[in-house]
């Protein structure tokens, strides 16, 4: 795992990855009308095997020192999909740039199951 680091005048900050994956998997399930983080992009070999344990989210850092992010969601039937992604996406902005002073590229929704029974209704 890459580490991103970011140097201030006192020295060097480090950020591990898997507290990124924390902040954005949390963010995005804060949003109403998200049923869960989903792993329906990933082949069924890797779906049995895989340790990972933030499924649904995929972070890479760009050169500039911003993240590229992607997250992979099932939501609820009855929501707009437009204005889901895009309180998904300022949720996510705006925890990261509280919590780690960092900002986002681009936050990429994906919507890969929609939930026909709603629990939280």
């Amino acid at each position: 795992m890459t580490d991103n680091k970011r140097y201030n005048e006192d020295g060097k900050i480090t950020c591990d990855k898997n507290i990124l994956y924390s902040i954005v998997n949390l963010a995005t399930k804060e949003i109403k009308g998200v049923a869960r983080l989903s792993n329906s992009d990933l082949p069924w070999y890797k779906k049995l095997f895989s340790k990972q344990d933030y499924e649904g989210v995929k972070i890479r850092f760009e050169s500039n020192g911003s993240l590229r992010i992607d997250v992979y969601v099932d939501v609820y039937i009855g929501e707009s999909m437009p204005d889901l992604s895009y309180r998904i996406q300022e949720n996510i902005k705006n925890n990261l740039s509280s919590m780690v002073e960092m900002k986002a590229s681009s936050i990429n929704v994906h919507v890969m199951n929609v939930i026909c029974d709603r629990i939280d209704a």
